[in-house]
């Protein structure tokens, strides 16, 4: 199997080219992401639990899934896509905003990313798959502003980045 390609990008998103996904992450180069927030009825935020195994951020908890965009694949089918591979559903999908944002990591690699905010919405159990994900948990954004204020370091980067600068986008009441 070959490695995935990520898209690297220029700071306006568009394309430059390919690389494969551990290189642009130990490069810190820029290239294309997306996260995916799915909420109830009850307004409450499905988050994952990271596999423990995962190669950067394990075990820490963060939106409900996030990933790259494959050549010619759009935002909304990427995190589609994802959202089946990683919790067993697929919902309609909202674009919101994006950013750019970059986390160097312990092992070495950083995550330097134009990312794609997505808004879904469902109210089922998801069907996670553990490859990729240890658990899940809905849970209102009061909270867990609240928990990443007392617990930062079970957290991952990005999360962290969209709840302090973007809470506005993902925070449903306000739409």
């Amino acid at each position: 199997m070959t490695e995935e390609q990520v898209i690297l990008v220029d700071e306006n998103d568009n394309p430059i080219g390919l690389m494969p996904k551990m290189e642009a992450h130990e490069k810190a180069l820029l290239h294309r992401a997306f996260s995916v927030f799915v909420f109830n009825d009850n307004n409450e935020l499905m988050i994952q639990q990271r596999a423990m195994h995962k190669y950067h951020s394990p075990g820490l908890w963060t939106n409900t899934c996030c990933s790259h965009q494959r050549e010619g694949e759009s935002n909304i089918e990427a995190g589609m896509r994802r959202l089946q591979e990683e919790m067993g559903f697929v919902t309609d999908l909202e674009e919101t905003t994006s950013f750019i944002y970059k986390a160097p990591f312990d092992n070495g690699l950083t995550e330097h990313e134009y990312d794609h905010i997505l808004i879904g919405y469902f109210n089922d159990k998801p069907n996670i798959n553990e490859d990729e994900v240890a658990a899940w948990k809905w849970m209102s954004l009061d909270d867990v502003k609240e928990d990443i204020k007392n617990q930062p370091e079970l957290y991952t980067a990005w999360f962290k980045i969209i709840f302090e600068k973007f809470y506005e986008f993902i925070n449903v009441n306000n739409s």
